[in-house]
């Protein structure tokens, strides 16, 4: 376990991609269907001194993993809250999330957060996950 720096041991990324079966954790897109790549994301990032080991990393998109930087929750606007995104390590993905189509559709406050800022729904993000896209 570490907590200094942002430095992903190999093996240790590896792991991770593979316990993921290379799809993101977040998004669920394999690897292999995005323009970009996957990478290791801190759950709870370094700044916030989120750790570096297999129980606190998740296997996530470049968009997903750009889009959620190093935030942990967001506000959700209709209830004046403070919401925790999902967390693939604790969370069971089909609890908070369903999928209509392409569209990925949120069932739970932590859902609905994390669906807004990772931006699950953009028009590039379903042209990803749309076989047929020409985008």
């Amino acid at each position: 376990m570490s907590r200094e720096g942002s430095s992903i041991p190999v093996k240790l990324r590896n792991e991770v991609a593979a316990r993921a079966r290379f799809c993101c954790e977040y998004c669920l897109i394999d690897e292999t269907q995005t323009g970009l790549y996957c990478e290791v994301d801190h759950i709870i990032g370094v700044k916030h001194n989120g750790l570096t080991d297999s129980n606190h990393l998740a296997y996530a998109c470049f968009n997903c993993n750009r889009n959620k930087g190093s935030d942990m929750a967001s506000i959700d606007w209709e209830t004046n809250e403070i919401v925790r995104f999902n967390n693939p390590r604790s969370d069971i993905w089909a609890e908070h999330f369903r999928l209509e189509g392409i569209r990925m559709v949120p069932t739970t406050q932590i859902g609905k957060v994390t669906t807004t800022i990772f931006r699950f729904n953009d028009l590039k993000r379903l042209s990803e996950r749309d076989p047929n896209s020409f985008l």
